[in-house]
């Protein structure tokens, strides 16, 4: 039986473990504060995972690095590289590490080139996951911006929180839970000798964001909140959001859906807005 190790059962780890389970893995993943109990759906403390490492067949991480390292692989690196059964890894990193493109294009073959801390972070555990590619198929899945049902503009709107801020020419790809869920299963299902791969996750229309709260708005039949340029908003902005703001590319995932042999449920914020309203009031959509 495949049986996967998800570290990380978090927003995106959960749909993917799902995901998993459906398309028939034994899944077992982390938490900070799991039940100890592995197995088929089963949730481990992050420090009690040495056995189930020793007998999955596929591992992801949507561990993020810390200020020092990745957490994951400064305390098992040693246990995944001997794990016996171990084909396949996946790793969630983010497509900050492309860095600012000036509003240009960039696809899965683009060099990185990380302009914050934050991205060079990202290269650098995505390199340490990648020495792993000399026995086993690696992926490196470089995530647009997530959402989906409880992390979206619908969030925002009702919290009286939601911006429609503009910023001319600047635009952002984004990427629904669920078909990051599709991706990585997809990813582990195909039978691929030991290498690194890199896989892009992003929608097939990066839009303006004032554009995706207009039209969330517009779904929930709420006034949309005015528009505000950038410039106005800049100094009351977290440092996360003037890290998000202060880059400008457009990431294609041709490439990606082509080798995964799928296309996307969601391929703009439209589809994905529309399905998350659908699955808020009961009726989701196949």
């Amino acid at each position: 039986m495949n049986r996967l190790l998800v570290f990380g059962l978090g927003y995106s780890g959960t749909a993917i473990a799902r995901e998993a389970a459906a398309a028939g893995f034994a899944v077992s993943g982390t938490t900070r504060a799991g039940s100890g109990q592995a197995g088929s759906g089963g949730s481990i403390a992050f420090q009690h995972a040495e056995a189930v490492i020793r007998s999955a067949t596929h591992l992801v991480s949507t561990v993020g690095p810390d200020a020092d390292s990745d957490p994951v692989l400064a305390r098992y690196a040693a246990a995944i590289s001997a794990a016996p059964e171990l084909r396949w890894i996946g790793y969630l990193s983010s497509v900050v590490v492309y860095g600012d493109r000036g509003g240009g294009s960039v696809d899965e073959d683009t060099p990185p080139a990380p302009s914050q801390e934050r991205g060079r972070r990202r290269v650098e555990a995505e390199d340490a996951w990648a020495r792993f590619a000399g026995s086993r198929a690696v992926d490196i899945f470089r995530l647009a911006g997530i959402y989906g049902p409880g992390r979206s503009a619908f969030d925002d709107l009702r919290a009286g929180r939601a911006r429609s801020m503009i910023k001319p020419g600047h635009v952002f790809g984004r990427i629904h839970r669920d078909d990051i869920a599709r991706a990585v299963v997809a990813a582990m299902l195909q039978d691929r000798a030991a290498a690194r791969r890199v896989l892009n996750l992003t929608d097939d229309e990066p839009s303006e964001s004032a554009a995706v709260v207009t039209y969330a708005a517009a779904l929930l039949g709420v006034p949309s909140p005015p528009l505000v340029a950038f410039e106005d908003v800049l100094p009351t902005l977290s440092p996360m959001a003037r890290s998000f703001w202060a880059e400008n590319r457009k990431v294609t995932s041709v490439k990606t859906k082509a080798a995964l042999g799928i296309s996307w449920l969601y391929p703009s914020y439209r589809e994905g807005l529309r399905a998350i309203l659908a699955e808020e009031s009961g009726n989701r959509l196949p």
